[in-house]
């Protein structure tokens, strides 16, 4: 395997010339969304100037705004592992997840079960709480907090005939605990439910085949694997042309455009083909060539996760050096594979908000809080003083980063 080098990547992301103090900006806060390369940036800026248009239209630039839309589903699918009409795009994977949860909803009624769990985002409850009001119970998967891990026995337990849907994230974004999901979708296919998997963490780190996990729906953010502000939905066809959305009369009944009802943010969709080549292009000279973009993405993504689990040894194994620190989650070397380079953790002494301010007044970017992951934060304890604070890495971020964050903190 190729060893990945940050330096040949990082003079792409104008973000990182930030300064803070005289000092470069250390971007740990990705997570909410990582910086942006400058191939996006002119792609998003190269539609405004030269293809802003709605589609449909018998006229040039409208005609390249339908070549946009349709670039960014094929991109999407080579990343995916799918079919171009299986892709929908919307505004962000909640808005998403909200859409096809009510249109879901029309199928359910009272007595009818969701599985949920403590350790997802809650974009991935609340949208199917919201069905409660049609009478549908909820279950919640509880977690083991010694390490921050899904019990699957107790998703076993709450997987019974009346189950309809099984929502799981890939990984989490409060703790970077990467889920069993193949045995998730197992147990909700075995009593006939739907499996909807919340990929938004995870796919920035990890390679995403949904062929192979034979998940109904996944769910994405394109801003969480350095693109534009959009989201994007996986859908089985099946599914897709079966389900009932809720859209506007005029709009086509054709997969996946009667998933997209009204103008999408065409600017962002031909961010959205940009970023995807990006990853694809970490591949290597001729690798696209050889082996298609999808092929170029799966090399990608296995530099990526070998680079990122160094810098996960590094950084946790500081973090459980430093005295007064409570770390959350997997913290064991060999057990890396299970889990993503996002670690959360709190410092005695401070809250979370005080020590991502110290930490920003240096140029150190961190967030503080339950990062919408709020039932974990309820379950850690950790809600009622302010979250944890958490460091979430990325491919352009550097070993040497990692230990100024370390010196920092060592310094409170």
């Amino acid at each position: 395997m190729t060893l990945f080098d940050p330096q040949s990547v990082r003079p792409l992301f104008p973000a990182l010339a930030e300064e803070v103090a005289g000092r470069p900006a250390v971007f740990f806060d990705a997570p909410g969304g990582t910086q942006v390369p400058q191939p996006v940036i002119d792609a998003i800026a190269g539609y405004l100037a030269h293809s802003n248009a709605n589609t449909h239209g018998a006229f040039l630039t409208s005609r390249r705004t339908d070549a946009v839309i349709a670039s960014a589903h094929q991109a999407m699918a080579d990343l995916l592992g799918c079919a171009p009409e299986e892709t929908v795009f919307g505004a962000n994977m909640t808005t998403l997840t909200f859409a096809l949860s009510r249109a879901i909803g029309r199928e359910l009624g009272p007595g009818d079960e969701i599985v949920v769990t403590r350790l997802d985002h809650d974009a991935n409850v609340a949208p199917w709480r919201a069905l409660e009001e049609r009478g549908v119970i909820i279950r919640e998967v509880d977690v083991d907090v010694e390490d921050c891990t899904l019990d699957m026995a107790d998703m076993a337990a709450k997987i019974n005939e009346r189950t309809k849907l099984v929502a799981v994230g890939f990984a989490s974004n409060a703790v970077g605990t990467i889920n069993d999901v193949r045995r998730a979708v197992e147990l909700a296919h075995s009593v006939g439910a739907l499996a909807f998997v919340d990929a938004v963490h995870y796919a920035p780190h990890g390679m995403i085949d949904v062929r192979d996990l034979d998940c109904d729906f996944l769910a994405c953010s394109v801003y969480k694997f350095f693109g534009p502000h959009i989201g994007c939905l996986y859908g089985k066809a099946a599914h897709l042309e079966r389900l009932q959305p809720y859209k506007v009369r005029p709009a086509s009944d054709e997969s996946p455009d009667r998933w997209m009802t009204g103008t999408q943010n065409h600017e962002c969709l031909a961010g959205v083909t940009a970023a995807v080549d990006y990853l694809a292009s970490l591949a290597g000279v001729g690798s696209q060539e050889s082996g298609g973009r999808r092929q170029a993405i799966i090399q990608t993504m296995a530099m990526l996760s070998a680079y990122e689990r160094g810098l996960s040894e590094r950084l946790i194994g500081g973090l459980l050096a430093i005295p007064g620190l409570t770390f959350y989650g997997i913290r064991e070397p060999e057990r890396f594979s299970q889990r993503t380079p996002t670690v959360s953790f709190c410092v005695e002494g401070h809250t979370p908000r005080e020590v991502a301010e110290k930490l920003g007044k240096q140029g150190i970017f961190v967030w503080d809080g339950n990062y919408y992951a709020l039932s974990l934060s309820e379950r850690l304890g950790v809600e009622e003083h302010g979250g944890m604070v958490r460091v979430g890495l990325a491919h352009y971020n550097t070993a040497e980063e990692i230990d100024r964050l370390l010196e920092a903190l060592c310094g409170l």
